[in-house]
């Protein structure tokens, strides 16, 4: 949808809700009219329309062009400016509400048969109260609907800055894993290992789902488990010593959907580091579902593999940068240092 066809929306269904209010506010306005006179005065339509003009150049003028720009006292100007041309219209120009010659003068005084006073200053306070009533519901009404244009507009950045963001973490994530997996399967060929081949299958399988579903928003938290489950295989062959690396996945797993590609960098991490210098591997993988919540614990030995500070943690820092994106306050992790482990404990809800 164009931005143009948006702007046409919003003030068309602006336009029909000013048609509304005004429709009811002149229904209620001339029926207590009637109720009073008996009638319905000509002199009142034209009371009404300089209302409504005072509303609408005020509405549509003065506040967008002036308080809104800042320039308030060019506004306050403009208005009185405004109420003043109202007065004189209703006063001086259109034939006056029969409403108002009929206000009752007040009872004098018996002993004092003086002169009745003048009722001007009530024929010009009523068309100065109403205009200036007028004025003051529109500019609320305008800045209340400009304060909540702001707010949606800075929605829409922060997502759109989100939703780049995100894409840019994923983008960075692919190539990463692609970079771990070929060194996996280097290690195989340079070993003239005979599960090369199958480690070659079982990379085509995860660059299948990394391709096909991994840029979806959600996938369902089945294929994301089996495409774990396939990447241990890959690492297990990889592996002299594997006796050590487990993968348990417990709970009851129906519909829950994830979003993709989220444990995985925890994972590679683990066996980026977890092989001492005697060439053995521990990684321990637990994944528990409860309904829609999904605990997930990974430990691994801290092996004695130096970190590169330029590209080691590219995948893990990008992981918990897309947590805090994509499960604000829907997530809890903690990482520790124990014996000679590192543990990544993340708790996840899933009901996003």
């Amino acid at each position: 949808m164009t931005k143009k066809t948006q702007l046409f929306k919003i003030l068309k269904k602006e336009g029909f809700i000013h048609l509304v209010i005004w429709a009811v506010f002149l229904f209620v306005f001339f029926l207590q009219v009637y109720f009073n006179t008996g009638r319905i005065p000509k002199a009142f339509l034209n009371f009404l329309i300089v209302g409504i003009f005072s509303f609408y150049i005020n509405y549509l003028i003065l506040v967008p062009y002036f308080l809104l720009k800042k320039k308030n006292v060019n506004y306050f100007i403009a208005v009185i400016g405004l109420i003043v041309l109202c007065v004189v219209l209703v006063e001086f120009v259109f034939p006056k509400p029969e409403i108002i010659h009929r206000l009752p003068p007040p009872q004098n005084d018996m002993n004092d048969p003086g002169e009745r006073p003048s009722f001007r200053g009530i024929r010009i306070g009523f068309p100065l109260f109403f205009n200036i009533i007028l004025i003051l519901i529109g500019t609320a009404i305008k800045m209340y609907l400009e304060w909540d244009k702001n707010i949606q507009h800075q929605k829409e950045v922060e997502s759109q800055k989100s939703s780049a963001e995100l894409h840019f973490l994923k983008n960075q994530l692919s190539p990463h894993f692609l970079f771990n997996s070929l060194n996996s399967i280097y290690s195989l060929t340079s070993k003239k290992s005979n599960d090369a081949p199958e480690a070659v299958i079982m990379l085509s399988e995860l660059m299948r789902y990394m391709l096909y579903q991994a840029d979806n928003e959600f996938v369902m938290l089945n294929d994301e488990l089996d495409y774990i489950q396939n990447y241990l295989k890959l690492q297990r062959l990889r592996i002299a010593n594997n006796r050590d690396v487990t993968l348990l996945i417990r709970g009851g797993i129906s519909q829950q959907k994830i979003r993709p590609l989220l444990l995985i960098a925890f994972i590679e991490n683990a066996f980026k580091y977890g092989t001492d210098f005697k060439g053995n591997t521990l990684v321990r993988i637990e994944i528990m579902v409860n309904a829609n919540e999904l605990n997930f614990k990974c430990v691994n030995l801290i092996g004695n593999r130096k970190q590169d500070p330029e590209n080691s943690g590219i995948g893990l820092q990008n992981t918990k940068d897309r947590l805090q994106l994509l499960y604000p306050n829907l997530h809890t992790l903690k990482i520790d240092t124990v014996d000679n482990q590192y543990i990544v404990n993340l708790n996840l809800n899933l009901s996003v």
